[in-house]
């Protein structure tokens, strides 16, 4: 039956200690609703760094070099990433179901490699989305691109039903042939697809200019590992795009195709989120490879 007696003689009102509301560590999230933030706490860390492993490739260019199987290359990575970012055939037909990782979920696509790439379409709904628990979903915005308004579009639909849902969007900067990779350019890419409302950017390193495109975005930046470099240069690029105020990585070629991917996205979490200079990232990548030096 009911406990009436504690019901009425309740005491603990902890008069003494106001109720304390934890804040949000993640850029710009501190106003979002709580399943949008509880969603980015999933990606984000503590310390408001996450460490994204991605491997959705395979939606324009098939099966990418280290990505023939799945099962065998990308399984035994997921235990020290914090995120996994792919698309939703990867994840239910290989990523076990008992993983604890936050799935960022390639929402769209269309072309191949073959045709003109920036012509997307929003190409998963947001409920499939909430189906599979993801945690956020990506976006390619093509900005000077083709198609850049239909890019746009597509953002725009899935912030929309992102907001209705609690999921995130990740907007993810895409970068044409023909295009400049300055600050000027990823400053107005960043900054446009903050301002349509995306929770988190991502985006390549720049030598020059980088703080200053971190600086102007106002929600989260997140590098883009791009393609494949010699350890120490991808070493080296995590490590100064944390430092002038990226809140993470997301890797997919410079992990997984390595001599030794474990030993490698150990060595990038190691920049990520315990402050390992790019030497000292380097050292534990030979000592846990063996000595590799790709």
């Amino acid at each position: 039956m009911a406990d009436l007696d504690s019901t009425v003689e309740a005491r603990n009102w902890g008069l003494d200690s106001p109720q304390v509301t934890a804040g949000c560590p993640v850029k710009g999230a501190g106003q979002l609703d709580f399943g949008m933030r509880h969603r980015l706490s999933r990606i984000f860390g503590p310390d408001g760094r996450t460490t994204m492993l991605a491997f959705d490739h395979g939606y324009f260019q098939g099966p990418t070099h280290g990505l023939e199987r799945l099962d065998l290359s990308i399984v035994p990575l997921a235990p020290y990433a914090d995120a996994l970012m792919a698309t939703r055939g990867a994840f239910r037909s290989v990523i076990p179901a008992s993983c604890d990782n936050a799935l960022v979920l390639r929402a769209s696509g269309g072309p191949s490699m073959l045709k003109e790439l920036s012509d997307e379409h929003v190409a998963v709904e947001m409920a499939d989305a909430a189906r599979l628990d993801a945690a956020a979903v990506a976006v390619q915005v093509f900005i000077g691109g083709e198609h850049e308004s239909r890019s746009i579009q597509n953002l725009n639909t899935l912030i929309d039903a992102g907001l209705q849902y609690g999921i995130p969007v990740l907007g993810v900067t895409a970068v044409g042939k023909e295009m400049t990779r300055d600050a000027r350019y990823f400053g107005l890419a960043t900054r446009i697809i903050a301002e349509f409302g995306a929770q988190m950017v991502k985006t390549y390193f720049i030598e020059e200019g980088f703080e200053r495109v971190v600086a102007a975005c106002p929600v989260p930046i997140i590098m883009a590992g791009g393609k494949k470099l010699p350890v120490g240069e991808a070493l080296t690029m995590a490590y100064k795009a944390i430092d002038q105020g990226a809140a993470g990585v997301d890797m997919g070629r410079n992990i997984f195709q390595r001599q030794d991917p474990v030993a490698m996205i150990r060595a990038v979490r190691g920049v990520v989120h315990d402050g390992l200079t790019p030497d000292q990232a380097a050292a534990v990548y030979a000592e846990l490879s063996g000595g590799a030096e790709d």
